[in-house]
């Protein structure tokens, strides 16, 4: 198959894709601020050989620094565009900006970037790029990676336009409450896997980094918002199959159609 998806928590996971390999808002340390990993780091040959890097929105849990300077260096960063002059400042040399509907190409993959509902502004000082979406698109399967959002109404538009194996889902956050801001729970996340009307639907942003200070308050919510998720999906999208991923597993692809000339 030509597809392969490694969770490695959060927002981060390793897409095979034809050959190449992307890595999405690569949040992989032990502690970022205040929040802790409940689960183990991603060992250093899960990050080996990757193509480019794929970066949602500018917020903390999203684009780690250090988490970066892990990678290999000179490896193509794409962000949001308002965001490449201030991570170049930072030392990464390639990186390559898009808005929403742009796209370019690393590999055997087509990246497309769109709109997010979700904040762009990198606290305390900023800089501040609009949060993003991306279809990632081989020869024969595409990806849909939201990062981090609310719903929106073009939901709808993507999941009409694009036939979509896999859309990965931010079902909840990294604390007791989704705080402030526009995100997705886990029966709103469903809303969208029925706008995006993909084959298989993988809930992420859960189960990762909790707030040391709140040690495990509410411990459930590291375990509970991808089933709620699947329930919900199974009542407003009944024809997607949910993909419920362990942190730091292989995402289970059974199910998706042969691809063409496939034995």
């Amino acid at each position: 198959m030509s597809l392969a998806i490694d969770f490695l928590g959060h927002a981060a996971l390793r897409i095979e894709l034809d050959g190449t390999s992307l890595l999405t808002d690569p949040a992989i340390r032990s502690r970022i601020g205040p929040l802790r990993r409940a689960a183990p780091e991603p060992s250093p040959d899960r990050l080996a050989g990757v193509g480019a890097v794929v970066i949602s929105h500018l917020h903390w849990d999203h684009l780690d620094l250090p988490s970066l300077q892990r990678l290999p260096a000179g490896v193509p960063i794409v962000v949001p565009t308002g965001a490449g002059a201030w991570l170049r400042a930072q030392g990464f040399p390639d990186v390559r900006e898009l808005s929403a509907g742009g796209s370019l190409t690393v590999g055997a993959v087509r990246i497309e970037a769109v709109q997010a509902a979700h904040s762009g502004f990198r606290p305390p000082r900023g800089p501040t790029a609009p949060a993003l979406g991306y279809l990632l698109s081989g020869r024969h399967r595409t990806v849909f990676f939201a990062g981090d959002t609310d719903l929106f109404d073009e939901m709808t538009t993507i999941g009409r336009a694009h036939d979509l194996d896999v859309a990965l889902i931010p079902v909840w956050g990294w604390g007791p409450t989704l705080g402030r801001g526009r995100h997705l729970d886990p029966v709103s996340a469903a809303t969208a896997v029925a706008r995006l009307r993909p084959r298989l639907a993988v809930p992420i942003h859960w189960g990762t980094y909790w707030p040391h200070a709140l040690g495990r308050v509410r411990p459930a919510l590291l375990v509970e918002p991808p089933a709620a998720f699947a329930e919900a999906v199974a009542d407003a999208a009944p024809a997607v199959r949910v993909r419920v991923t362990e942190v730091g597993s292989a995402v289970d692809l059974t199910g998706l159609p042969d691809e063409p000339g496939a034995e």
